[in-house]
């Protein structure tokens, strides 16, 4: 791909695991002190200089999960009003924009939740990158990716057996990410539905078994991948 991508959150776990794989595409990685999105005309003056196709927002704050509770100031500014600016900068440009969700948006109670079901966020995390989705599903040239994955290795000594995810390891996006940039829409992006034990455990057999205490994080929160899976 030879047109110019804009990719927020390159210091990022995924961000760093991602230049490492597409070290000779026409990326850029611009720090918050060169495009700050939380200032509007900090974005404009940076779209403005380099005139990209594309832009990849990652950027967030995700970890600690807690932090969205200490600090709502914080999550809502980074997370939704942060947002908000990339989306009006890129739809005053027609840049298509490629938003990086989460699977927590879903209700998290059944499972199996495909892209067309209601969404009831299940923490302050989940309803900041609602947030950001409300303002993305406004502009039509984007993409909302619902995404669940993890570090490689997995960076715990215990699994949960009682928690079901869809996680895929960052590498994996980052490999087929391509595939996905000129879709539009919602697309829930991960793995094969499964307890975090049986994931860790295929990388790891010494990986110890624990049980998550109910109300600490969602015991299911699968996702329905056919459609992403058909993409790949």
């Amino acid at each position: 791909m030879k047109k110019k991508i804009i990719f927020t959150g390159g210091s990022g776990r995924f961000g760093k695991v991602f230049k490492k794989i597409h070290i000779n595409r026409n990326i850029l990685y611009p720090t918050s002190k060169k495009l700050n999105i939380k200032n509007f005309q900090s974005i404009k003056r940076y779209l403005s200089k380099h005139k990209p196709k594309y832009f990849v927002h990652t950027a967030a704050i995700s970890r600690p999960m807690n932090a969205h509770d200490k600090n709502i100031n914080n999550s809502i500014d980074v997370n939704i009003i942060g947002t908000c600016n990339v989306v009006k900068a890129c739809y005053e440009r027609n840049i298509k924009l490629i938003y990086f969700s989460t699977n927590y948006v879903y209700p998290s109670k059944s499972g199996s939740y495909n892209e067309k079901n209601p969404v009831l966020p299940i923490n302050n995390y989940a309803w900041s990158k609602l947030g950001g989705e409300a303002a993305v599903s406004m502009y039509k040239n984007s993409l909302i990716l619902r995404i669940c994955m993890t570090e490689k290795p997995f960076v715990h000594k215990l699994a949960y057996t009682n928690l079901k995810t869809n996680f895929m390891f960052h590498e994996d996006l980052a490999k087929v990410f391509f595939k996905l940039i000129n879709k539009k829409g919602i697309i829930n992006v991960g793995g094969r539905s499964q307890s975090v034990y049986k994931f860790a455990n295929k990388f790891n057999k010494k990986i110890k078994k624990a049980k998550l205490k109910k109300g600490l994080l969602p015991l299911n929160s699968t996702m329905n991948i056919r459609k992403f899976s058909k993409i790949i």
